[in-house]
C-alpha cells in the first residue's frame, strides 16, 4: 500500500511534469519570424493577415494596439475597406490599453487615436469596439475583472496585433510585469512617461499610469502578430525573439505561444544572429504549414 508522503510526492511529480510539459511545448512552438524590406511593406503584409482573418471568420475578435508601428497597418486596412470592400460590419475589437486620468476626448487618448486612425474610417458598429476607460475610479480591480469578463463573453479574442516597446515590452507590460497577469492598472516607468512627453503640450505632463491587458491575457489570444519597426526597436526585437522568456522583457513570453509571428523590418531585424535561418524557415512554412501564414 502506497504512503501518504509517496501519494504526495507522486502527485507533486505529475504536477511539475504536467508544467514542464506545458513549457517545452511552447518553447517548441517559438514565434515565426518574417522579416520584409520595410515598413510599408510589412504593413502590407500586416493588413493581408488580418484581412485574410476577417474574410475566414467574419465575426473576428480582434485585439488592437496603438502607437505608430499599427498605423500602416491601419492606413491599408482603410484602403482595402473602401476599395476592396472588406467588410468590418460583424467584427468586434478590443484595444489593449488606455492611459489612467486622461479624459476620453483629449487627442492623446488611445480611444481618439483609435478613431481617429481606423475606426472612423470603417463600417464597424461602435457597440462592437472595447478600449479600457481610464477615467478615475475608486474600484480599478473590479473594473478590469469586468473588462476581461467582456473578452471571455466574446468567445476570446482570434488575432491580437501587438507593437514592441523600446525595452520589449507589449502593452503597458514594462518591465518586471508578472508573466501570468491580467488586465490590471500599471505604473509606467520613466522611461516610458519621457518617451510620451512629445505627445504632450510643453505645459501638459503626461500620465504616469494605464490600464493594461496583462500577459497571461494577451498569450490566450488564438494567434497573435508582433509589429515592430526601424533600428531603434532593434534590441527590443532581439530581446523578445531569441533572449531569454523573462518579466524584465515581457514581449519574451511570447515564445510559449502557440501561434505567433514577428513580422519586423530589416532594419527591426538587424541585431538577429539567426536572421538567414529564419528566412529559410519561412520558406519551409510556406510549403509545409502554409495555413500558418494565414
Amino acid at each position: 500500500m502506497v504512503g501518504y508522503h509517496e501519494t504526495r510526492a507522486r502527485v507533486q511529480r505529475g504536477v511539475a511534469g504536467e508544467l514542464f510539459a506545458k513549457f517545452i511545448q511552447g518553447l517548441a512552438a517559438k514565434m515565426l519570424v518574417h522579416i520584409t524590406k520595410d515598413f510599408e511593406e510589412l504593413s502590407r503584409e500586416a493588413a493581408r493577415v488580418t484581412a485574410n482573418a476577417i474574410r475566414t471568420k467574419k465575426d473576428l475578435r480582434l485585439g488592437l494596439a496603438t502607437g505608430s508601428t499599427p498605423l500602416g497597418l491601419y492606413r491599408e486596412l482603410i484602403r482595402m475597406h473602401r476599395e476592396d470592400g472588406l467588410d468590418f460590419s460583424r467584427v468586434a475589437t478590443f484595444n489593449l490599453d488606455e492611459y489612467i486620468g486622461l479624459p476620453a476626448g483629449h487627442p492623446q487618448s488611445f480611444r481618439s487615436v483609435m478613431f481617429r486612425e481606423l475606426f472612423d474610417h470603417i463600417n464597424i458598429p461602435v457597440a462592437n469596439i472595447h478600449i479600457p476607460d481610464g477615467k478615475p475610479r475608486e474600484n480599478y480591480e473590479k473594473y478590469c475583472e469586468e473588462y476581461e469578463e467582456e473578452i471571455r463573453r466574446a468567445g476570446g479574442i482570434d488575432l491580437q496585433v501587438l507593437g514592441l516597446g523600446m525595452e520589449g515590452h507589449i502593452g503597458f507590460n514594462e518591465p518586471t510585469s508578472s508573466l501570468a497577469s491580467r488586465t490590471r492598472p500599471k505604473t509606467l516607468t520613466r522611461q516610458t512617461v519621457e518617451d510620451n512627453r512629445k505627445f504632450f503640450g510643453a505645459k501638459e505632463e503626461p500620465p504616469h499610469a494605464a490600464i493594461t491587458m496583462g500577459i497571461g491575457t494577451i498569450l490566450e489570444a488564438r494567434r497573435v502578430l508582433l509589429l515592430a519597426s526601424g533600428t531603434a526597436k532593434a534590441r527590443a526585437v532581439a530581446l523578445a525573439v531569441e533572449g531569454p522568456v523573462t518579466a524584465s522583457v515581457s514581449a519574451s513570453a511570447l515564445q510559449m505561444h502557440r501561434n505567433a509571428t514577428a513580422l519586423v523590418d530589416r532594419e527591426a531585424a538587424a541585431n538577429l544572429a539567426h536572421r538567414e535561418y529564419y528566412e529559410r524557415a519561412l520558406e519551409m512554412t510556406r510549403k509545409l504549414t502554409p495555413g500558418r501564414l494565414w
